[in-house]
C-alpha cells in the first residue's frame, strides 16, 4: 500500500490542453497530469468533485482539441509507458478474439470450402478425402 502523504509530495507534472468549447470557444486549461486522460476518441479531464467525493469529468472529442502539452521528467519514461499500453492493450484484445484457424487438419486455412447449398454437401474439389 502506498503512503498517501508520501504520494502527495511526488510532482508528477501539469499538463496543459486547449480546445474548442461551444460557449466558451478556445478554451486552455491547465491541471495536473494525472488528470487529462485519452479514451475512446476523448480527451478526459477531472474538473471537479462532488459532495461524494467523486470525480467530475469532462469528456472532449479528440477533434476539437487543438492539443495536448504535458511536462514529464523523462521523455523515454512517458514513451514506454505508451508502448507498454498498447502492447497491454492488443494483449487483451487478442484473448478476446481468437486468432488463428480452427483445430480443423483437412483444409488449407488459405482457401475457401465450397458447399453446395442445395445438398448441403461439400464440394467433391474441396475435400481431399474423396
Amino acid at each position: 500500500m502506498v503512503d498517501d502523504d508520501l504520494e502527495l509530495e511526488r510532482d508528477i507534472g501539469d499538463a496543459t490542453i486547449v480546445y474548442d468549447d461551444p460557449d466558451e470557444g478556445t478554451v486552455e486549461k491547465m491541471v495536473p497530469n494525472e488528470h487529462v486522460a485519452y479514451f475512446q476518441d476523448h480527451w478526459i479531464i477531472k474538473t471537479d468533485e462532488d459532495d461524494q467525493g467523486h470525480d467530475i469529468v469532462r469528456r472532449i472529442p479528440s477533434t476539437r482539441v487543438h492539443y495536448v502539452e504535458r511536462s514529464v521528467e523523462q521523455f523515454e519514461d512517458e514513451v514506454e509507458t505508451l508502448v507498454d499500453r498498447v502492447q497491454s492493450f492488443a494483449s487483451d484484445l487478442q484473448t478476446k478474439i481468437p486468432v488463428g484457424g480452427g483445430s480443423d487438419e483437412r483444409s488449407d486455412p488459405h482457401e475457401p470450402h465450397r458447399i453446395d447449398v442445395e445438398s448441403g454437401a461439400v464440394d467433391e474439389h474441396d475435400d481431399p478425402d474423396r
